[in-house]
């Protein structure tokens, strides 16, 4: 193999490589971030609850190309399920289709045929109830999620609860999603989608006293209230990124992609110091030839 065709074959690899990297650095909003399945199984010998679940995920998942939430009721006056949808106010409505498209099949792997189901991934979640089944209060907690990495004394609990009432008013005032970077934090609240102004004030109000006592000082933070949810993360040494936030992806504040940019860094830097690396040693063997 000559010297050219050789270091052609190396470019072609590095570009590969340079591909994986920023394919792992991709944000994955399909990532499960909690299940809440009902402990009362479905009752079904008919299999009319099936056919009614069925075409209730049907009708959701059509729905998910063209908007962030919706919101319907499927079946007869004998087998009546109410479901929602809701996606991320920041994804796109593709986004949205594909998060939304791995939900039933996920909901039936983890919960089976139950009375009541959520199913909550990084960049959407779907609810489903029976007729019937008891409700539960809009500002229950559902999840939390700490960090285990304490910046208590730091100046912290200030910036973050100074970030936090920013994202309250926000949200308040705007359609029920609202994200900031403020003072090294950054926050993400959303509320859902059928919730009046002041209902999804209230909502994330509590959300946000609910991660002051149960976070304390961790360095990020996410409560699921059944309907709202915050996040927050403290970067006090960089850019805050949304995947901290949400324990996963690759998403950074602002508009471009943190993860992104430093997978194509590294994998530059990597690539062109092993190009460099092959030269030098085919140089190497091509003086050997010529002395012989």
């Amino acid at each position: 193999m000559g010297c050219f065709a050789f270091i052609h074959l190396l470019l072609l690899i590095f570009t590969i490589l340079e591909q994986t990297q920023i394919s792992k650095s991709a944000p994955d909003y399909t990532t499960l971030v909690y299940k809440g399945c009902s402990k009362q199984p479905l009752s079904d010998p008919s299999g009319t609850y099936s056919q009614s679940l069925s075409s209730l995920f049907s009708s959701l998942q059509q729905q998910s190309s063209r908007s962030k939430f919706y919101k319907t009721t499927s079946g007869g006056s004998q087998a009546t399920i109410s479901g929602l949808y809701q996606c991320r106010g920041d994804l796109s409505n593709a986004d949205c289709y594909n998060c939304v498209s791995k939900l039933p099949q996920l909901t039936d792997q983890l919960c089976g045929k139950v009375a009541s189901a959520r199913i909550q991934l990084l960049g959407c979640y779907i609810l489903y109830e029976v007729s019937g089944f008891s409700q539960i209060s809009g500002l229950q907690m559902l999840y939390k999620d700490c960090s285990k990495t304490n910046v208590a004394g730091s100046g912290f609990e200030m910036k973050r609860d100074s970030a936090l009432t920013v994202m309250e008013n926000g949200i308040s005032n705007g359609n029920g999603f609202y994200t900031t970077d403020y003072q090294a934090v950054y926050v993400l609240g959303q509320c859902q989608g059928d919730l009046s102004s002041s209902d999804c004030g209230q909502c994330v109000k509590t959300a946000v006293q609910k991660a002051q006592v149960e976070c304390g000082s961790s360095l990020s933070g996410q409560v699921y209230l059944h309907k709202c949810f915050i996040s927050y993360n403290y970067s006090p040494g960089g850019v805050p990124t949304k995947s901290s936030a949400f324990s996963s992806g690759g998403y950074s504040s602002g508009t471009g992609n943190t993860g992104k940019t430093v997978a194509i860094i590294v994998g530059v830097t990597a690539g062109v110091g092993f190009l460099i690396i092959m030269v030098l040693f085919l140089r190497g063997l091509k003086k050997k030839d010529d002395d012989f």
